[in-house]
């Protein structure tokens, strides 16, 4: 069973272990959370929570939920979708960043949860994503263009995209 869930207090070990098995973020991803120790997750998590709401916001930060992406139970990936943008993350970032834990790759898992994430983005009435990638990363532009992303223009090493919901 294919389940995208937003981060909430439930969330445990499993998901946990998956941020920490991440790593630090590769290609534009960042991940916060991999180097907490697990006495800490529960106030990550709330942050994660209360960004989704908008609050408690850094300086330049939008609001983002937060999602996991969990395939028959088991966490796979992690995605953030962006509720609007700013000046920054129109040049760089976009609305939606995602991750796949690194033992679950190559198995479509970056495609999947892109898809879903496009879906989330309608039901939060985002009618135009734009992502970006780095132009040298392959990956990421064949899973971008395989969810219908229309290059927009490829500038100092980076690809915007735009997908319509």
């Amino acid at each position: 069973m294919i389940e995208l869930r937003p981060a909430n207090e439930n969330d445990g070990r499993d998901i946990y272990e998956m941020i920490v098995e991440i790593g630090p973020g590769e290609n534009g991803y960042v991940n916060s959370g991999f180097d907490i120790d697990y006495a800490h997750f529960p106030s990550f998590i709330r942050e994660r929570m209360d960004m989704a709401e908008g609050v408690n916001l850094s300086a330049h930060y939008v609001p983002q939920t937060t999602y996991w992406l969990l395939i028959d139970s088991k966490p796979v990936g992690i995605g953030k979708l962006r509720h609007f943008l700013n000046e920054s993350l129109s040049k760089s970032g976009g609305h939606i960043g995602y991750a796949i834990r690194p033992s679950e790759r190559g198995k479509g898992y970056g495609s999947l949860i892109l898809s879903e994430l496009i879906k989330a983005a309608k039901q939060k009435d985002i009618s135009v994503l734009l992502l970006t990638c780095d132009e040298l990363n392959l990956p990421s532009r064949k899973v971008i263009e395989a969810n219908s992303g229309r290059l927009q223009k490829t500038e100092n090493g980076k690809c915007a995209y735009l997908i319509t919901t």
